[in-house]
């Protein structure tokens, strides 16, 4: 029980980190496609608030030259840049460099995809805003890149990982916990998998909402817990975990949809991305696990009142997220 006494030292601090974080930190994302030889359609997306904008610019290889003029508008929570440049010679071994990125705490993707097919994902951090263009990544490269997209996009999904926290908190099994969380992971790789390659799909937008509604859910059952009693989602929390891990997979897909999968390795980039989500989810689990252990050492709460603040916390940032994503809805 002393897993409980500690929630609240675990819960405070999390719930004013994320009460006001919207699905997940956006990167800033470039994205080259050519449409003849050494022709290239480029989108310019940059996270913005209003008519406010993050100060980032994409510089592109010098010979590149753009044809037309940019095409700017804001769509949602982004600012974007559409044109179209002629880069002689192609863009391999030329240099990309995103303007402003080490004065910001966000990261920049760029993806090029050639004629051929072939796909070059590439994450550009703070201290180090430019690189060289491959022409071509090697399927380690692709395995690579891939794997760590996973890990950072599950890590910065905090209501992915306050579902995942509010059914470490309703089980007090080991083995049904194991059990729960891998029927998460199978029900969500299923819908990441068929969403990512076309079989089927949803609307972000309410897939963004039932989300939260599925951790305003597994909140409302840990209000509930009595000793002695076993209500179905205790006694069978692994069909509560499919059922919504389906839907979070969903939005695990949206996110991968957006960056693009490379063609010429499909299977391993859709593989490696998977991976790369579970080991966030794993890594996150057993920080929540060895925070508690710190926690309970430091704070004495009884536990069915700390288990109540620590479920009414988790079921408030769902709420803070559910009401404007229905809003999103009809707007």
């Amino acid at each position: 029980m002393m897993r409980s006494g500690a929630l609240l030292a675990v819960l405070v601090p999390l719930f004013l980190a994320t009460s006001g974080m919207a699905h997940e930190i956006r990167p800033a994302y470039l994205d080259l496609r050519e449409t003849t030889r050494d022709e290239f359609a480029v989108i310019w997306k940059v996270p913005a608030q209003g008519n406010m904008r993050l100060s980032l610019d994409a510089t592109l290889p010098k010979p590149c030259i753009e044809k037309a003029e940019r095409v700017r508008s804001i769509d949602g929570g982004a600012y974007l840049e559409r044109w179209t440049v002629a880069c002689a010679g192609g863009l391999k071994g030329g240099q990309i460099t995103i303007e402003g990125l080490r004065s910001t705490m966000t990261e920049a993707l760029v993806r090029i995809e050639y004629q051929s097919g072939d796909t070059e994902v590439i994450r550009v951090m703070p201290d180090a805003p430019s690189f060289t263009i491959a022409g071509a990544k090697s399927s380690l490269d692709v395995a690579r890149t891939y794997f760590l997209l996973g890990v950072d996009h599950i890590l910065s999904g905090v209501d992915h990982l306050l579902f995942v926290l509010a059914l470490f908190l309703l089980i007090r099994e080991r083995g049904m916990l194991i059990k729960t969380i891998t029927a998460f992971t199978i029900a969500h790789s299923i819908t990441l998998a068929g969403a990512s390659l076309g079989y089927f799909s949803l609307p972000q937008k309410p897939v963004e909402a039932t989300i939260a509604l599925s951790i305003a859910f597994v909140a409302s059952e840990l209000t509930r817990m009595k000793p002695g009693e076993k209500r179905l989602s205790e006694s069978l929390p692994w069909v509560v975990a499919f059922a919504f891990g389906l839907l979070h997979g969903f939005g695990f897909a949206g996110a991968l949809k957006e960056i693009g999968l490379p063609q010429s390795d499909l299977p391993l980039s859709l593989l490696t991305f998977n991976l790369g989500v579970e080991a966030g989810q794993l890594i996150f689990i057993a920080a929540a696990s060895l925070l508690l252990k710190v926690a309970s050492t430091l704070v004495n709460v009884p536990p069915a009142r700390a288990r109540q603040v620590g479920a009414y916390m988790i079921g408030a940032a769902a709420m803070l997220w559910l009401v404007p994503r229905i809003a999103g809805l009809v707007a």
